[in-house]
């Protein structure tokens, strides 16, 4: 929520992830918490899958995951580009997921790291991931002041910058 507002976007700070309150979340959270990692990851070991993440990442559009569709004449799904605000919010997401996971190890490179180890892998719609890697590597670079600076004048201007 406190990055969100250092980002500007306080409606959705204020609404950040409240799907983690309902039943379907919140009692995998519990029941899977270990306090180094998601307990998504445990639950997914156990079950094979994650349920809590599935019901989470539909309904959270700060999720790269929540951005794809199926094309009707190939019969596949694509990624679909985020619009600011959310890419925004998930760089507020990554940035205190990994203070929490990271504890002491912590710098500002630690969600570059992470988002970098993921890249080839990673199905995400090509201008989001430059976008979102451009954000981190500011972090990283720059500190957060600013790469917050930096993120609130994206979601003011409501467009990607341009190459």
């Amino acid at each position: 929520m406190w990055h969100c507002f250092k980002a500007g976007i306080f409606r959705q700070g204020l609404l950040h992830d409240l799907s983690k309150y309902s039943p379907e979340e919140f009692i995998p959270g519990v029941k899977y918490y270990q306090g180094y990692r998601s307990p998504n990851e445990r639950e997914r070991e156990i079950m094979g899958y994650s349920r809590a993440w599935m019901h989470h990442k539909g309904r959270n559009k700060h999720h790269f995951e929540y951005w794809t569709d199926y094309d009707t004449v190939t019969k596949k799904m694509f990624t679909v580009k985020m619009p600011v605000r959310y890419v925004a919010e998930m760089f507020c997401d990554r940035v205190a997921a990994s203070k929490i996971y990271g504890g002491d190890k912590y710098t500002d490179r630690y969600a570059l790291d992470y988002f970098l180890r993921g890249k080839e892998t990673r199905d995400i719609h090509p201008e989001t991931s430059a976008l979102i890697e451009s954000l981190l590597t500011l972090l990283a670079e720059k500190g957060e002041k600013e790469a917050f600076k930096y993120v609130r004048k994206l979601v003011k201007e409501n467009e990607y910058p341009s190459k």
